[in-house]
């Protein structure tokens, strides 16, 4: 049995519109999801009948906000298979969850002349909070290059790998590229040598079974934005082993045991991590996406997502001067392009005027655009709901826009 995309389509009502006299076509789920009325609905539920402040009363609303809160903790830990709740931290976002490690890992365990790893093809909030924390710390950054097909060049990660290294923080699906990273290998290289991995999950947990012990991944950082949930929240996993040497990232409520002005003492895990009131409707809301995506079959919907990378990928090579950046062997649902001779900003403003959302521009990924030698780039991007007829009106809406040029 093969999934009912019509029946999914019908549980986003966002899709059911028309953007200058055309059917939408939303091709821009790398940036962010569409939620599914089932996400809508549990959060309306909350916000207009049930919202109180977590962990901080006795009344009914807080009390039931509360035990919802924490049950979609217990959700999320399940779903990437983390050995505790304690080791599952609410943030609001990947972003975040990556400034959150930076800061408080780099405290603890960084100082002058460290080195942390990342490689070439991150998105800006893996390199930037890194490179923050080097400048506090006096640590240096030493970048994984990756070759012009988008792979990474991980038999280079030994000799990178010296003893001033202190972390790797790798992105397992490339936000610009698309390329799947072996995350399981990297992750084990570099344990080989003692060095604790991050990984950055915003593109890797929405479309991959994600099992954290298996992994054996020491950090993994992913948004509910991208899962078909709100934006503003996010999960941050991290051994417990780390979490319960870091120091707190922020200061406030909540996150506190005792506090007097000559010391504080901090509250234990996971609520050392989360300072003042959460985003607790939104990570109900998280949870029910959660238990959206896992109702329907995993492996079908990444049969689904291949089927239409590839057919996307053989139509666009079908267009003469059409470039493709990252064509590994292993990818998701992202394809970023550019046409010679048409701007990418020219090229996204007119497929809007046919209904059609890509994203335009350098993607967050500066160091990927200096690798090909470009300023900016255009992307599709696909998700559970989107059709190989909106594949065919996407490559039909090009050729016609290429012809204009």
């Amino acid at each position: 049995m093969t999934l009912d995309i019509s029946k999914i389509r019908a549980d986003f009502p966002i899709l059911h519109q028309q953007v200058n006299g055309k059917p939408l076509i939303y091709f821009d789920n790398a940036a962010t999801t569409q939620r599914p009325q089932q996400v809508i609905d549990r959060e309306n539920e909350f916000s207009l009948k049930i919202n109180g402040n977590i962990h901080r009363a006795t009344h009914y609303l807080a009390n039931k906000t509360t035990e919802a809160y924490e049950n979609s903790r217990e959700i999320l830990r399940n779903f990437i298979n983390a050995a505790e709740t304690a080791e599952v931290l609410f943030t609001h976002g990947t972003t975040e969850s990556i400034n959150l490690v930076a800061h408080s890992f780099g405290e603890a365990f960084i100082n002058a002349g460290d080195e942390v790893i990342i490689s070439e093809m991150e998105h800006h909030a893996n390199i930037v909070p890194w490179q923050m924390m080097c400048a506090r710390r006096g640590a240096k950054i030493v970048v994984l290059p990756f070759s012009n097909d988008g792979i990474l060049k991980i038999n280079l990660l030994d000799q990178l790998i010296t003893d001033k290294t202190r972390i790797l923080a790798v992105t397992h699906v490339s936000n610009s590229l698309g390329t799947v990273n072996p995350i399981a290998e990297l992750i084990n290289r570099a344990h080989l040598k003692n060095i604790p991995v991050l990984v950055d999950g915003a593109q890797g947990a929405p479309h991959y079974t994600i099992d954290v012990q298996k992994l054996d991944c020491d950090f993994y950082a992913f948004s509910g934005h991208k899962m078909y949930a709100s934006t503003g929240i996010g999960v941050l996993y991290g051994k417990r082993k780390w979490l319960d040497q870091m120091p707190p990232f922020l200061g406030g409520g909540e996150m506190i045991d005792k506090v007097t002005f000559s010391k504080t003492t901090y509250n234990e895990l996971p609520y050392k991590f989360e300072a003042g009131t959460p985003h607790y409707i939104g990570a109900i809301g998280f949870a029910a996406a959660i238990d959206y995506s896992t109702n329907l079959d995993s492996s079908q919907i990444h049969h689904h997502e291949c089927n239409l990378l590839s057919h996307a990928t053989s139509l666009l090579k079908n267009i003469e001067g059409l470039t493709i950046y990252g064509e590994a062997p292993e990818k998701a649902g992202v394809i970023s392009f550019n046409i010679a001779g048409v701007h990418p900003f020219d090229l996204g403003t007119l497929l809007n005027q046919m209904g059609i959302a890509v994203r335009t521009g350098r993607l967050c990924a500066d160091p990927v655009m200096d690798h090909f030698g470009v300023e900016n780039m255009v992307r599709a991007s696909f998700a559970l709901y989107n059709t190989s007829e909106e594949i065919e009106a996407f490559y039909t809406a090009l050729v016609r826009l290429k012809a204009m040029f």
